[in-house]
C-alpha cells in the first residue's frame, strides 16, 4: 500500500550539489517522521537526516552535518535532501524511509523505519 520513491541522485564532481527528491503515497504524510538513509555495498545502513512531521526538528548524521539538509513539503508528499559540498565519501545508494508508527520522535535508527523506496544512486568523483 505505502509506496516511497527517491529521485535525483547521479554524478557530480566533489565539492557539487545535489538535491534528492522522495514522495510518498498510501499514507498521511504530515503524520510521519521521514528520514534518509545511504548504504554502499558490504558497509551497514547508515541514517543521514530525519524530520519530523512538522518539519521543525531535525537530525543529521555527524558525516553529514552543515553539508546537508532535509526539508519537506507537505502540500505536495514531498522530502528533500540538499547535498553541498560533496564528497567521494559520500558516494552510496540513498533510500527515503517512513517509519511504521506515525509521529516518531525523530531518530537514525533503521529498524525503526519500515517503508523504504528503491534508492537513488548517489556518485561522487574526484
Amino acid at each position: 500500500q505505502v509506496h516511497v520513491v527517491e529521485s535525483g541522485g547521479g554524478l557530480v564532481q566533489a565539492g557539487g550539489s545535489l538535491r534528492l527528491s522522495c514522495t510518498a503515497s498510501g499514507l498521511t504524510f504530515a503524520d510521519y517522521t521521514m528520514a534518509w538513509f545511504r548504504q554502499a555495498p558490504g558497509k551497514e545502513r547508515e541514517g543521514v537526516a530525519c524530520i519530523d512531521q512538522y518539519g521543525m526538528t531535525t537530525r543529521y548524521a555527524d558525516s553529514v552535518k552543515g553539508r546537508f539538509t532535509i526539508s519537506r513539503d507537505n502540500a505536495k508528499n514531498t522530502l528533500y535532501l540538499q547535498m553541498n559540498s560533496l564528497k567521494p565519501e559520500d558516494t552510496d545508494m540513498y533510500y527515503c524511509a517512513a517509519p511504521r508508527m506515525k509521529y516518531l520522535l525523530p531518530g537514525l535508527e533503521n529498524h525503526e523505519y519500515t517503508h523504504w523506496g528503491q534508492g537513488t544512486q548517489v556518485t561522487v568523483s574526484l
